[in-house]
């Protein structure tokens, strides 16, 4: 293959740069192991050092964190059973998403933490799992990663691919080195045409890029749902109105709480159900609901809530939809600051009226159906959430509208992973290659 001089000379400041930064990785995985622990674990994962080899050539899929490794379980639970010869190793970057792989696939998939994107930690990945196909989640472009993929003949799909404006604009200063390595992948699988349009804008090539539909309209509800949201409901009656503050971040808590007092004030017998995005905020956002004088709860400690518990800390990972089940109506949060919002389609899933505020450019197009569908409430600051969650709880008619909306939504959005089944069949190792092994 003829090398392209431009490419080398990027690929070598890029790398270069990076060496000279790997140090503070050090720094960066202490600071953030004092807020979050696990962080302190399996550092060696970071800079792709392995005990021994693998053995067999493995499909990765790669998936940020929790929000992704679910986006991605309907396609990796497909293939698994249409393909239960394929070897996978599936990695995350945060703890959260590592929990999550564990949680729904357990020992049955192999799991390490991403490296960190210098080419000698990307060459011992690639070594050590000899990849035969890479199937990257939504907007995670690497470029050494995607560069060594190519130099070693492993075809790179991006998946559910997004690219909001603002994300394309802040891949300005490396626009020269990421458009190569984006014309090296085989395919952008992307959630929608918008999405499209800009990875070409960033440099994919037009015959690469393919508009597939959302992944996340595949969410699986949970099987054990309707015997949940009994347990519940046998701890609080279905008439107790009960809302659930999910995915809030930590500039949003005050509001939080100031939402909770307000509407308590008109529905004395008020339940919060609340679930901050990151753990470390759970200890954090109990002892704060604490302080307010209110009789508080956690899913770790009580298990459910009580006849008077005003707040109920659901400080667990993988059990959020169930309990937006059991709410009457949700605040999503990442919405009230520039974050981008979290998954809407969560809460219509399983039928709860879904209330947001404005910063949403994560999710623009699903936002975009939704508020067209009338399947969710859009308010410019927390002032108009708090509004929308008082009105919401004092009409029963309404809730049943998004509601119904919301399932109608979902349901006529599925298919994508059919689609991206498709669209990564040609690629699928063979089965020959895995027979013995």
């Amino acid at each position: 293959m003829r090398k392209d001089p431009v490419e080398w000379l990027l690929r070598g400041l890029y790398s270069a740069l990076l060496y000279l930064l790997l140090p503070i990785t050090v720094y960066h995985l202490v600071w953030r192991g004092f807020r979050v622990r696990e962080y302190f674990n399996r550092w060696s994962e970071r800079y792709a050092a392995y005990p021994s080899g693998c053995g067999r050539p493995q499909v990765w899929v790669h998936a940020v964190s929790v929000g992704e490794v679910n986006a991605a379980a309907p396609m990796v639970n497909a293939l698994r059973a249409a393909r239960p010869d394929i070897r996978w190793v599936i990695t995350t970057i945060t703890p959260t998403g590592s929990e999550r792989v564990r949680a729904l696939w357990g020992d049955a998939v192999d799991h390490v933490y991403l490296p960190y994107d210098v080419p000698g930690s990307v060459g011992r990945f690639l070594a050590h799992f000899q990849p035969s196909l890479a199937l990257i989640l939504e907007t995670e472009l690497w470029p050494n990663m995607l560069f060594g993929c190519r130099d070693r003949g492993i075809p790179v799909y991006i998946l559910n691919a997004r690219l909001s404006a603002r994300s394309l604009r802040g891949y300005r200063l490396l626009a020269p080195l990421i458009s190569r390595a984006l014309r090296s992948v085989t395919c952008v699988c992307a959630q929608s045409q918008d999405d499209a349009e800009r990875f070409v804008r960033l440099g994919a090539r037009v015959d690469q890029v393919v508009a597939l539909g959302n992944l996340k309209f595949d969410i699986a509800v949970p099987e054990q749902l309707p015997g949940f949201v009994a347990e519940f409901h046998q701890r609080v009656p279905a008439a107790r109105p009960v809302w659930i503050a999910a995915s809030t971040h930590e500039g949003e808590e005050a509001a939080v709480l100031d939402m909770h007092r307000r509407l308590a004030r008109v529905f004395p017998d008020l339940l919060l159900l609340w679930a901050p995005r990151h753990p470390e905020r759970f200890p954090k956002v109990e002892a704060q609901s604490r302080e307010q004088g209110w009789s508080v709860a956690t899913r770790k400690q009580q298990r459910w809530p009580a006849v008077g518990t005003q707040v109920f800390v659901i400080d667990t990972l993988g059990e959020l939809m169930a309990f937006y089940a059991c709410a009457q109506v949700a605040f999503v949060g990442g919405s009230l600051q520039p974050i981008g919002g979290h998954n809407l389609l969560e809460p219509a899933a399983v039928g709860t009226p879904a209330v947001t505020g404005p910063h949403l450019h994560n999710f623009a197009e699903i936002s975009r159906h939704m508020r067209e569908a009338g399947a969710v409430d859009i308010r410019d600051d927390a002032e108009g959430v708090a509004e929308a969650l008082q009105s919401l709880l004092s009409d029963p008619q309404a809730r049943a509208r998004m509601r119904d909306a919301g399932l109608a939504l979902v349901a006529n959005g599925r298919g994508a992973v059919a689609r991206t089944l498709v669209q990564v069949a040609p690629h699928l190792p063979a089965v020959a290659e895995h027979v013995g092994s």
